[in-house]
């Protein structure tokens, strides 16, 4: 990485052990070009805290409407695709909270119905605000995620029980809700609230969801240069019916088809390990 080139770069870090239950990986992004530089991010059924530096970075709604980043604002659980900019001179560092964790920190997850919103009014102290204060005096990317992860610490509480039983179900074919609540010796509909309350999102839309991301995935294997995309064969991978449902799919969450989600592709957020 060369400070001296004037670029757009991105990347993702990933979370060390000991935080590998509360962040799946954090995201830094810095534009040093001479223009706006625009993305779409897909929907990844997280609740992220997005900390901005420099010139305002800005969300850009369904309705096309531009909503200022500020110094650090919290969005999620993110359900649907939507697009962002990074003005020239400006950088975000993203935290993507993986399961439950936001719950952990915060206590609720219900936020989709009040964003954006500033992590301070979530916690209901002005902790959030000195943080950035912090951050900004810090040039390193990697020594600012390790200054983030010692504030986390006193912050973070243990994770509840069946909360974890559902962070590590993995099974595509037997129903979470209806195991799990067996297993604990509860009732299915107990289950669903402690699924909504602590993950913000219910079980029924994660798994249409992971029906979504697995078709993406599949699509982003392909090489175009050697081949054209089998779409029965995603449709009978995925556990779609039909064409129809895999395109309501895509519609829903990221407002494109299948064959415009291919022409925009290079214009989707998938930032790179580092």
């Amino acid at each position: 990485m060369k400070s001296s080139k004037r670029t757009y770069y991105d990347y993702r870090i990933p979370s060390p052990q000991e935080f590998e239950t509360v962040f799946s990986h954090f995201y830094f992004a810095e534009n040093r070009t001479e223009i706006t530089i625009t993305k779409t991010l897909l929907p990844s059924f997280q609740t992220i805290m997005v900390f901005n530096f420099g010139a305002s970075a800005f969300l850009i709604s369904k309705q096309n409407t531009k909503i200022k980043v500020g110094k650090c604002i919290v969005l999620g659980p993110i359900k649907s695709a939507f697009g962002y900019g990074i003005p020239p001179n400006s950088s975000i560092l993203v935290l993507n909270f993986k399961d439950d964790s936001f719950y952990r920190f915060f206590g609720k997850a219900f936020l989709s119905n009040h964003l954006p919103i500033h992590p301070d009014e979530a916690m209901e102290e002005n902790c959030f605000t000195s943080l950035w204060a912090q951050l900004n005096s810090i040039d390193g990317v990697q020594e600012k995620v390790a200054h983030i992860l010692n504030f986390c610490r006193p912050y973070l509480n243990l994770q509840n029980v069946t909360s974890n039983l559902l962070a590590n179900f993995k099974s595509d074919t037997i129903n979470p809700i209806k195991f799990i609540a067996e297993k604990a010796r509860q009732s299915e509909r107990n289950i669903q609230l402690i699924h909504k309350k602590h993950f913000g999102f219910s079980a029924k839309e994660i798994i249409r969801y992971h029906r979504f991301f697995k078709a993406i995935e599949l699509i982003q294997q392909i090489d175009f240069s050697k081949e054209k995309v089998n779409w029965f064969e995603i449709i009978n991978k995925c556990g779609y019916y039909d064409q129809s449902q895999l395109i309501h799919d895509f519609k829903h969450f990221i407002n494109l088809s299948p064959r415009n989600y291919l022409k925009f592709e290079q214009d989707i957020c998938q930032a790179t390990s580092k």
